[in-house]
């Protein structure tokens, strides 16, 4: 097979079972060495149903295998399709080269292979059943696309048609990490900073969200602008404990996945890896979002300087394609005191150090206040919610038990109310 050919599609990260496997397409019928060919065969056998184990994949594996080294290999000619789809020039050609070269790999035969070695349960990988379990490494939309997108590379009739159905997958979903998923984390190692997917996040929408209409609103259009193309800022919301300011942001990141929206989320003490992760993802056709949860700082932490930098102030311009969300109880961020306040000169400068800690929030050009409920929108949440779960019980009783919960629950809050009705669905 002419896998050593290709010239935009190389460089696969997993390519043991691609190597392995043509190399036995093209010796398969020598005489020599049998044992170890069909040793070799059983080799990928094993390593395509770990494949299944792990990606949850089913059909014929083979072509799964293939159509995830498709969609996730980031090359010059997938990475310029992503978001914005066909693009011009001689790269084309070099694709439906490569194209030519999977299609050959997608209509192999296996029945000469498997007679002449005689590999007994070789035809499990071409015809899988799956089990219900989860992958380990896409959520099962993405998994059943993976799967769906093989069938659709395999009737393909020419390499025309599969160059034209890759080119629209990565139209609509993306290629690699970044298309195929939501929501990333970062993680350091000996070898630098890495940005992995984050693979369960939570299903929530802002429709999901009772109450907090204005802030919402203010929320979505200036993430409407970003995702637009538009001027945007970054955006800091503070407020009450529990008033739904985190739900927003995991809201936001399932509202505008398919407009090429993605959250990064981001911890304290990771901001000094900041610049390494605004350089892996400034030159792709996505709108990332930086999101720091919880976000405050003491005294004695200096972290927030990195941030300042990165957000403004750098010599590096930040790219168009990144914001940063995040949030906070506090207004301000960095803690504050009185001798902050009263203007003490508990050291020289004093001014100058209170003027260091405010200007972090007044570089988050947009600033949203979640405030708690009071006792009336606290208990129409709480009659939303339960009508929403089909909890049937009489409207006077409800409420009295959820003006119980929320004393001893932390107060008035939309967390409260959902913990009492999630307390309900439990009995």
């Amino acid at each position: 097979m002419r896998v050593h050919e290709l010239m935009i599609y190389k460089e696969f990260e997993e390519d043991t079972i691609l190597h392995q496997m043509t190399w036995l397409m093209k010796h398969y019928a020598d005489d020599s060495d049998i044992e170890k060919k069909r040793a070799q065969a059983y080799e990928c056998v094993h390593k395509l149903l770990e494949l299944a184990g792990s990606h949850a994949f089913y059909g014929n594996l083979w072509h799964c295998y293939l159509t995830n080294l498709l969609v996730n290999n980031e090359n010059s000619y997938s990475k310029a399709c992503e978001i914005r789809g066909e693009v011009e020039g001689t790269v084309n050609q070099a694709v439906l080269h490569d194209m030519a070269i999977f299609r050959e790999l997608f209509a192999y035969d296996f029945t000469p292979m498997v007679s002449a070695l005689a590999l007994n349960g070789f035809t499990y990988i071409l015809d899988y059943e799956g089990n219900a379990q989860e992958s380990k490494v896409y959520n099962t939309r993405i998994r059943d696309r993976i799967c769906e997108l093989a069938v659709r590379l395999k009737e393909a009739e020419t390499a025309e048609d599969m160059k034209s159905t890759m080119t629209q997958f990565y139209k609509e979903y993306g290629v690699g990490k970044f298309g195929l998923h939501k929501a990333f984390r970062i993680e350091r190692d000996e070898n630098g900073v890495h940005i992995k997917p984050i693979l369960n996040i939570a299903h929530v929408y802002l429709n999901d969200l009772v109450g907090y209409e204005i802030p919402k609103q203010k929320l979505v259009q200036n993430t409407e602008a970003f995702v637009n193309g538009k001027k945007a800022n970054n955006c800091l919301l503070f407020g009450d404990a529990g008033t739904g300011k985190s739900s927003s942001i995991k809201a936001i990141a399932n509202e505008y996945y398919d407009k090429g929206l993605r959250i990064i989320e981001v911890y304290k003490h990771q901001f000094q890896d900041l610049n390494d992760v605004i350089a892996q993802i400034k030159n792709r056709n996505y709108k990332f979002i930086i999101y720091m949860d919880d976000l405050s700082f003491e005294e004695f932490e200096i972290e927030y300087k990195y941030l300042k930098a990165v957000i403004e102030g750098g010599l590096e311009k930040k790219p168009k394609n990144v914001l940063i969300y995040a949030t906070s109880n506090r207004r301000h961020l960095v803690k504050e005191t009185f001798a902050d306040k009263e203007g003490r000169r508990d050291t020289l400068h004093s001014s100058d150090t209170v003027q260091e800690k405010l200007s972090l929030v007044s570089r988050f050009g947009v600033t949203i206040f979640f405030c708690a409920p009071d006792k009336k929108e606290y208990q129409n949440i709480v009659k939303v919610l339960a009508q929403r779960n089909d909890i049937n019980i009489p409207e006077d009783k409800l409420l009295a038990e959820a003006n119980k919960w929320e004393i001893s629950h932390g107060g008035l809050s939309g967390r409260s109310a959902q913990q009492f009705v999630d307390y309900l669905l439990g009995l």
